[in-house]
């Protein structure tokens, strides 16, 4: 599967392990992702999610984290 066709869901957002020890990021905090570059928060929430290319395409640590989540859980069909 390609990183334009996995699709990273608010679900994989919410509860992917955290560096704090903590499940998931917090609306907040991607809203403020989404912001800093200049991802359509309010598409992301309609749509449910957000393809992996664009997240990878932002080269930030969190966003990367998140997609590699997203590739785990397809792969292990969850």
């Amino acid at each position: 599967m390609s990183d334009d066709e996995l699709f990273v869901t608010l679900d994989q957002m919410h509860s992917v392990p955290a560096w704090n020890g903590r499940s998931g990021f917090c609306h907040k905090g991607a809203r403020s992702l989404a912001a800093r570059y200049e991802l359509d928060w309010s598409e992301i929430v309609r749509d449910g999610g957000i393809a992996a290319s664009k997240l990878l395409a932002t080269n930030d640590a969190l966003a990367i984290h998140l997609v590699d989540f997203a590739r785990q859980e397809v792969s292990h069909g969850q």
